[in-house]
């Protein structure tokens, strides 16, 4: 009797202790709030500009690989803009869309992301070139993610999406296109992501651009991070 009473005590503390580890590590709605009050600090400080490049390090079941195949800790990446008083994220997900900043933040790992502007923001990205932006922007609006990274205008991927706005629009190439033979393909986890996606026909010299190559890029310096 008493060691099933301490059993049943036992048991009781591993749940209480997992839904409170639940509560302190994972809860959306606390990491929202908290991603609002950061939105907020950098519209106050004037931290924002159109235009900017926002990096995060994505939850999706894709990210791990992404992260392994290019030695990097950002995953997911997206184009800042403003609607009246409102930052969003143009970004390419399923499908491409716009999303309000603080939702874009706090969808990241612990709400971390770095904000990173052209060296030169003030020249370039002056208001007819942010309009041609959201103009070619426009015309991806709605496409389907493209899980296979392929370099076409059919559907589109994250750092694909602002590797072709700002080239199309500035003629500038932020980040260096690669192919995917350049990228560490050997961990098992990136392995079973390629079959996956794949099969038994790899696509080697497939042109790709990753978020690290866009956020490594010279023609960027680095506005925020928290």
């Amino acid at each position: 009797m008493k060691r099933t009473i301490l059993l049943i005590g036992l048991i009781a503390i591993i749940l209480v202790g997992g839904l409170y580890a639940k509560r302190k590590y994972y809860n959306p709605r606390k990491q929202l709030d908290n991603a609002r009050t950061e939105v907020r600090k950098l519209v106050d400080n004037s931290e924002l500009r159109e235009g900017d490049l926002i990096f995060q390090t994505s939850l999706s079941r894709q990210s791990q690989a992404i992260q392994l195949a290019t030695k990097s800790k950002y995953s997911h990446c997206g184009l800042i803009y403003k609607d009246g008083k409102d930052y969003y994220v143009f970004e390419a997900v399923q499908p491409v869309k716009r999303t309000p900043l603080d939702k874009w933040i706090a969808r990241g790992k612990d709400g971390k992301y770095v904000i990173k502007r052209l060296q030169n923001a003030d020249q370039v990205l002056t208001p007819t070139t942010l309009a041609n932006m959201k103009q070619i922007g426009d015309k991806f609006k709605g496409k389907n993610y493209d899980l296979t990274f392929e370099w076409s205008d059919d559907k589109i991927y994250c750092s694909e999406l602002i590797w072709k706005i700002y080239q199309r629009a500035t003629r500038l190439e932020i980040g260096k296109l690669e192919k995917l033979s350049d990228f560490d393909l050997t961990n098992e986890a990136v392995k079973q992501k390629m079959k996956e996606r794949y099969g038994d026909k790899i696509p080697m010299n497939e042109i790709v651009i990753s978020p690290v190559a866009i956020f490594d890029s010279e023609l960027l310096k680095i506005v925020k991070s928290n």
